[in-house]
Parts: structure tokens; C-alpha cells; sequence
């Protein structure tokens, strides 16, 4: 089953996903894409990894996600993605400019195909004002278009708001 959590910040998404990998019954491998770039930043990995079981795998991967996606994929296994969002700023803010494009046409080719339990998160950011930059206007252009091809290609899609899931596509868990 291949699932993407929607949500705004501090919605429930990213605690509904790891309740969902932890019942998946299988071994959970947790995706993170975020870096530490600062103090707050990193205050905020601190609070997740306490908040994760210690016995799940972890890849700290900000780029290559389609790559780690490939390689650890498996039918009798769990992989979380916390969270896309922060994945596509980290590809947006790299001096290679055309990462982002192969970057996500690889996610986009692969997610499909990929055995086992996939459990995508991200934050939805479409649903505001549009932004007043231009790399902004981008960033929230760019979070859209991957999430309707993501949800397109997912069997289950939830947006999750005060802690409550929503089913977009599919059943509730």
C-alpha cells in the first residue's frame, strides 16, 4: 500500500504516520529528509527521534530520495517519508537547478512500483495567500504539482487537521 499524509504544520500528520507504520506490523525503515541548518531546526529532529521507537531503521537522506526509495523498499517492510515538503526545499535551494526536475520525475517513475508499505508526509501549503516571493510562489507551485501526481499514484491519500485524519482516497486507517 502506498499512502501520502497531507497536512499543515503541527496538524497530527507526521504523528498519524508513525502510529500507521507501527501497526503496519512490519519492519519500519524512517525516511528523513530534513537537515539540522540551524538551532531551531535542529530542536525539532531532537523532539522526533525521542518521539520514534528505537528500534526502527533510520536514513537521513535530503536529496537521493527516489534512490534510498529503490534500495529499501520491500515487500515485508514499512518506509516512512517525513516529510516531502522539506524534501523539494532542499532540491529547490540547490545549485543545481535541474535536481529538482530529475529528483522528483525519478520519485514519480518509481513510487508505483515499489513493494511493500510506503507512508509519504507532507505539508500542504497551497491552502493560504500566495506568497509574495518568487521562490516561494515556487516552492508552494512545486509542493502542489508533486502532490496530485503523488496522490494520483497512491492508494490511500489523508489530510490530517487537529489530529484528525480526513480520507481524501481510500479508506481511514
Amino acid at each position: 500500500m502506498h499512502e501520502l499524509i497531507l497536512g499543515g504544520a503541527r496538524s497530527g500528520k507526521s504523528r498519524l504516520a508513525e502510529k500507521m507504520a507501527n501497526d503496519s506490523g512490519f519492519p519500519v525503515t524512517y525516511i528523513a529528509t530534513s537537515q539540522a541548518l540551524d538551532a531551531e531546526m535542529g530542536e525539532r529532529i531532537r523532539q522526533h527521534r525521542q518521539r520514534r521507537p528505537a528500534h526502527w531503521a533510520l536514513i537521513e537522506e535530503p536529496l537521493a530520495l527516489a534512490d534510498v526509495l529503490c534500495r529499501e523498499a520491500g515487500a515485508e517492510r514499512c518506509l516512512l517519508v517525513d516529510c516531502l515538503t522539506l524534501w523539494l526545499t532542499n532540491l529547490l535551494l540547490c545549485e543545481d537547478r535541474a535536481r529538482l526536475e530529475s529528483e522528483r520525475e525519478a520519485l514519480l517513475a518509481c513510487v508505483s512500483a515499489l513493494p511493500g508499505r510506503i507512508i509519504l508526509v507532507s505539508n500542504e501549503t497551497g491552502l493560504g495567500v500566495v506568497p509574495l516571493g518568487e521562490l516561494s510562489r515556487r516552492y508552494v507551485d512545486e509542493a502542489g504539482w508533486l502532490h496530485q501526481a503523488l496522490a494520483q499514484r497512491c492508494t490511500r491519500v489523508l489530510f490530517c487537521v487537529a489530529g484528525l485524519p480526513l480520507a481524501l482516497k481510500g479508506q481511514l486507517p
